[in-house]
């Protein structure tokens, strides 16, 4: 598998944890905790400190349903906080559509730019990532928040969405962006349902054959809430869901995911550290 070459403590031998800024008013697990920059920025120290390698910061929802935000909001958003925490030596990254956000995020200090379109979004994308020569996320994405629910048809889902990965691969490659560059994200919960995310779950190991590494994003999403839903069918909330999404990182760790997103980091960075003592004693080392 390709060695993402990004330089952070500890990422040679385990999981990496990247835990999640959402400077929005409305992102579906946090929405406007953090959307003062003093708090954003304060909250991505606070993930260091719990144990995040990176810190992901996006300044538009993409929850289902969310509305696009404009250009200019965005970059007032992410930008400031992006400056503010490279300057304390955290390794950020920036989660964006947009190729000029990209772009700016990077001039700010941005390590890794992580687009949840894998570049559908904005044509000019892959050719910004190229020229900056970072990590890009390429996650498989049939179309924005607003419709993306109705996108959610497959016969096999991991065949389909590991064909339509390598698609994507091919045309940010032949844009300029390198192997080295790439990192692979299954789009949990994008046009997926819960069938849809357990089926890419447990094909981990399939969608690593690939040869890219893995980004796994479960956290806090509608598919943990349904599955310890109430008695009654009430889903469980967001932020109850944490421990079932500590459940799902030890497990995407152990088949070999690269990277987990999660809202609460420090059980999460046990998590990954416990993995990886399970794999070594099983390898004999």
């Amino acid at each position: 598998m390709t060695s993402v070459p990004i330089n952070v403590p500890g990422g040679a031998d385990r999981c990496l944890v990247m835990g999640v800024v959402n400077v929005t008013p409305d992102s579906f697990s946090d929405g406007g905790l953090w959307f003062d920059e003093r708090a954003a920025i304060q909250h991505g120290l606070d993930l260091v400190e719990e144990g995040a390698d990176l810190v992901d910061v996006g300044g538009e929802s993409t929850r289902p349903g969310a509305a696009r935000v404009s250009l200019e909001e965005e970059l007032a958003r992410v930008v400031p906080v992006i400056r503010a925490l490279d300057a304390e030596g955290v390794a950020v990254s920036v989660d964006t559509m947009r190729a000029e956000v990209a772009r700016a995020a990077v001039e700010a200090g941005a390590r890794l730019v992580n687009d949840v379109s894998g570049g559908l979004a904005d044509p000019e994308m892959s050719r910004v990532v190229a020229e900056t020569g970072i990590p890009y996320v390429v996650m498989h994405w049939r179309g924005h928040s607003h419709d993306m629910e109705s996108r959610a048809v497959y016969a096999d889902v991991v065949t389909e969405v590991r064909e339509e990965l390598a698609k994507r691969v091919d045309l940010v490659l032949a844009e300029g962006v390198t192997e080295e560059q790439i990192v692979l994200d299954p789009g949990l919960g994008f046009a997926k349902n819960a069938q849809h995310n357990w089926a890419l779950l447990n094909g981990i190991p399939q969608l690593a054959e690939l040869g890219y590494p893995l980004l796994i994003g479960a956290s806090r999403k509608r598919f943990l809430g349904r599955l310890l839903a109430d008695s009654d069918g009430t889903p469980r909330p967001f932020s109850r869901s944490d421990d079932a999404t500590l459940a799902v990182t030890a497990l995407a760790a152990q088949a070999g995911a690269w990277c987990v997103r999660v809202h609460h980091v420090a059980p999460n960075a046990d998590a990954v550290r416990v993995a990886a003592a399970w794999k070594r004693a099983g390898a004999g080392t």
